[in-house]
């Protein structure tokens, strides 16, 4: 399979940090930190929309807003690889464009879905027709800073989602610079609205933890899904069996956890009575510095998202 050289697939990428631009007045946002947005958009709720990149992120956005109602006449795609362009118009009936034109002039908002190490480049065609748009990156690895000098404008919003976006159960974070207004920030919660849950930031910099916890989270989440289902074969489960069981309970615990007031560790200790199964397993887990491991590769990747801001970051 051919790497696009320009155009993100996926946003599971590390995010960078800088703290250039920090807005630190948390008040001023229009919605509360934590939101969950599902309003259904009627056709005129929101401008025209570019998207410089048409993979899996931009496609999760664009499949979402389709379904709330927003025409496929609202978007203006950027995609230079024909199979993805094929993609885009048989799913979306949306024809996009190999290169930028003056046709983005229309777009209110300007959606960055390309690989960090690209954007640069990227933003150069498309910078003539964009000037005026509101500018939000959902490119893991670009400061604030950066991509405003590179598309012309200070009305930029940093996005830093996750893969379960693709299936309307993503976590993103945000962050806005200072020329972002409220106006501005209600603007980017409609576009984000079916990619699931958001959270705004005051700095930039927590970006990174955003991305440690997670924009890489989903990985984590596999990896113990990946490690229970092997598990459950080899005590003689057949895969599908040990795979409905990993993936269910998963999805169990992280809704009764999301219903529940009472933390994380009390829902822990209810079902890990002493002598049982759980307890003999939460020991094993202890024993092992499972927990310790954990928290040591999570702050391996937000110092992993550090370092990148200094390879692909720089305006």
């Amino acid at each position: 399979m051919l790497v696009n050289p320009l155009y993100a697939k996926t946003s599971d990428a590390p995010g960078l940090e800088t703290a250039k631009g920090d807005n630190a007045d948390p008040s001023a946002f229009l919605a509360p930190p934590y939101m969950n947005v599902s309003t259904p958009l009627s056709a005129q709720a929101l401008p025209a929309l570019a998207f410089v990149g048409g993979g899996n992120m931009a496609s999760a956005i664009i499949g979402g807003l389709i379904r709330q109602g927003l025409p496929a006449s609202a978007f203006e795609v950027i995609e230079p690889f024909e199979s993805t362009r094929e993609k885009l118009l048989r799913d979306f009936g949306i024809t996009a464009l190999p290169a930028a034109s003056s046709t983005l002039t229309r777009c209110g908002v300007v959606v960055w879905a390309v690989k960090p190490q690209a954007f640069a480049q990227a933003a150069q065609p498309v910078r003539p027709f964009a000037g005026e748009a509101l500018h939000l990156s959902v490119a893991a690895g670009i400061p604030s800073g950066s991509i405003a000098t590179w598309v012309g404008s200070e009305r930029v919003v940093r996005a830093m989602p996750n893969t379960p976006a693709l299936v309307g159960q993503g976590m993103t974070g945000l962050f806005a610079r200072e020329a972002v207004s409220a106006a501005d920030r209600g603007l980017v919660e409609q576009v984000l609205a079916p990619t699931g849950q958001l959270l705004w930031l005051a700095a930039e910099r927590d970006l990174d933890a955003v991305t440690a916890a997670s924009g890489s989270g989903p990985a984590y989440v596999f990896y113990f899904i990946e490690a229970m289902a092997e598990a459950g074969v080899e005590m003689g489960l057949s895969p599908e069996q040990a795979h409905q069981l990993a993936v269910g309970t998963f999805t169990g615990a992280s809704a009764l956890a999301a219903a529940s007031s009472e933390p994380p560790a009390l829902l822990r200790e209810r079902v890990t009575s002493k002598g049982g199964t759980t307890h003999a397993a939460i020991t094993a887990l202890e024993a092992a510095g499972v927990k310790a491991s954990f928290k040591a590769a999570i702050r391996a990747a937000e110092q992993r998202a550090s370092e990148l801001a200094e390879e692909f970051g720089k305006a």
